[in-house]
């Protein structure tokens, strides 16, 4: 059975431009290292001279942990301040998911209404937006929606799945990347040794038994978002 298409955006859409090419970015689990993976990606797309903007939609973070923030990461590399790639009001200094730790600082929890009216694009358009989400695909980025409501909402060209390499490999992008259907998605293995036989068997079984498009670092990702950009 093919899968059903995905619906059409409605509702509030970003402010701006929307870039030549939208990729929508989330991980298997939390931790996975969605932001390395985009800051390194974004930074292979400025090497090939190409503009860029990276945006977070909220973020949080344990308040006691020292190093930069996924805002301040992102936007190292893509040249932007950590505040426009996510706004200082979606900043949530506690380490839940956005809408719980909003309610934990007794603040009002963001709605996806809120989150993609806040979404403002450089003009003039870009040529690759990025936009990394929070957690796994269900896991909770406003009130009301997660991962997958915002790729049914914003209607990217790519979801980027990034997952780890090791063992639970399979399960974990055959059951993350099924809420996606009907969306170009990519998967991404993160902390790919290619000397490592368990991370190469997991990369033949999800292309060549699950025909899925897999890639193991972020130039191969940087090229592949750019293929017919130009």
């Amino acid at each position: 059975m093919s899968p059903e298409p995905a619906p059409p955006p409605v509702g509030p859409r970003p402010v701006g431009p929307r870039p030549d090419r939208l990729a929508l970015v989330v991980g298997t689990a939390t931790e996975i290292g969605k932001t390395w993976t985009g800051a390194r990606t974004l930074e292979a797309l400025v090497r090939a001279g190409w503009k860029v903007a990276a945006r977070k939609p909220a973020q949080s973070f344990d308040p006691g942990e020292s190093g930069p923030k996924d805002a301040d990461v992102l936007g190292a590399a893509s040249g932007e301040a950590p505040e426009t790639v996510c706004p200082a009001h979606r900043w949530y200094e506690v380490p839940m998911a956005p809408p719980m730790a909003a309610e934990a600082l007794g603040r009002a929890a963001p709605s996806t209404a809120d989150l993609l009216g806040e979404l403002e694009w450089p003009t003039p358009a870009v040529d690759v937006g990025w936009v990394e989400t929070v957690g796994g695909p269900r896991s909770p980025i406003a009130a009301d929606g997660d991962a997958v409501t915002f790729a049914n909402r914003l209607d990217p060209d790519l979801v980027v799945l990034v997952a780890d390499a090791g063992l639970g490999t399979i399960n974990a992008v055959l059951l993350s990347i099924a809420p996606f259907a009907g969306h170009r998605t990519v998967v991404v293995l993160n902390r790919f040794d290619p000397d490592d036989d368990l991370h190469r068997r997991n990369h033949e079984w999800l292309t060549a038994r699950q025909g899925l498009e897999v890639v193991v670092d972020p130039e191969a990702l940087a090229a592949l978002i750019t293929q017919h950009l130009g």
